[in-house]
């Protein structure tokens, strides 16, 4: 084995943003499935958290080879995204692959993924994302799949892109660290991808580099509580780069941003016909899901103030 693996993979957590404290519920499946990876490179495996994580020290007797990259001082707030950042960004800074990727802990990745993404790597790429499918079959999973990751249902248009979804994305180390002031405090995909596009560097999508949601013990009044979080997450941090007059617009087009969202959605599901079937039965669970995002994001742009407290 060479000194630095190819391939470090930062998992962090995502699925506890309206839970008191987090739980490692989905953590070891996403494990199990890493170390099941089919012709892997030589890879590092760090799981970024903040503290406590119920259930944590159970995970971490199973699997030893992983490094648990703790946080003590970042604090969770109920209903946030933000603590999730800062480990991320300190687990970058630790990993010493030569590329780095980054999933979140209700993910499965394919037996492949890892293979993929080092063959996706020999472009020159700077960035890449993957792929992100639906790995239960329930009407609501299909509804937040699709509010969450729809856009990167396979097959996703492969070659230079206008995003990707922090879920499953990967870098040469190299590159981000030419873009080091845009992670090292905290890890969000916009900023970083924007600062990589300013030094002439390109994002991408890679089909091959499949990840599936794998969230089975979700409920429907936890999704919309959930919901409700990002959206105002959302806005909150969009806010930041908004002139008043654009943040008022935002505002006020926040109510019809359901049904714009969902025409858009079934208009993607349509063209990539594969889900368009599970899209019309999840539509009764989509609906209140994106009244609740439209919601929180009109919040965000009011009180951005309160939100990033």
């Amino acid at each position: 084995m060479s000194a630095s693996p190819q391939l470090s993979v930062i998992v962090g957590f995502s699925s506890d943003t309206i839970a008191p404290v987090a739980r490692a519920d989905y953590l070891a499946e996403c494990l199990e499935a890493l170390a099941k990876q089919a012709d892997p490179p030589t890879m590092e495996i760090i799981v970024a958290h903040h503290e406590p994580i119920e259930g944590l020290d159970a995970v971490k007797a199973r699997f030893s080879d992983v490094r648990f990259l703790s946080t003590p001082d970042v604090v969770k707030r109920v209903g946030g995204r933000e603590h999730h950042d800062v480990p991320r960004g300190r687990a970058i800074a630790a990993a010493t692959g030569e590329l780095i990727g980054l999933l979140e802990d209700h993910e499965l990745p394919d037996p492949r993924w890892a293979a993929s993404v080092v063959e996706a790597h020999r472009r020159t790429d700077a960035g890449i994302g993957g792929a992100i499918e639906n790995g239960v079959d329930r009407a609501l999973n299909w509804a937040v799949y699709f509010c969450d990751f729809g856009r990167y249902q396979n097959p996703v248009p492969a070659g230079a892109s206008a995003f990707a979804s922090d879920a499953n994305v990967t870098y040469k180390r190299a590159d981000l660290d030419l873009v080091r002031e845009s992670w090292e405090d905290a890890y969000r995909e916009v900023p970083v991808n924007d600062a990589l596009r300013a030094l002439g560097k390109t994002i991408s999508l890679d089909p091959t580099m499949v990840v599936y949601q794998n969230r089975h013990a979700l409920t429907f009044g936890e999704a919309l509580r959930e919901r409700y979080s990002w959206g105002r997450s959302y806005g909150a941090t969009r806010v930041t780069w908004l002139t008043t007059p654009k943040r008022l617009a935002y505002t006020a087009l926040a109510p019809v941003l359901p049904a714009l969202l969902l025409l858009r959605m079934g208009r993607r599901a349509w063209q990539r016909k594969r889900h368009f079937g599970n899209f019309l039965r999840a539509v009764p669970f989509i609906v209140p899901l994106l009244m609740a995002w439209s919601s929180g994001e009109m919040a965000g742009y009011l009180a951005p103030q309160r939100v990033n407290a």
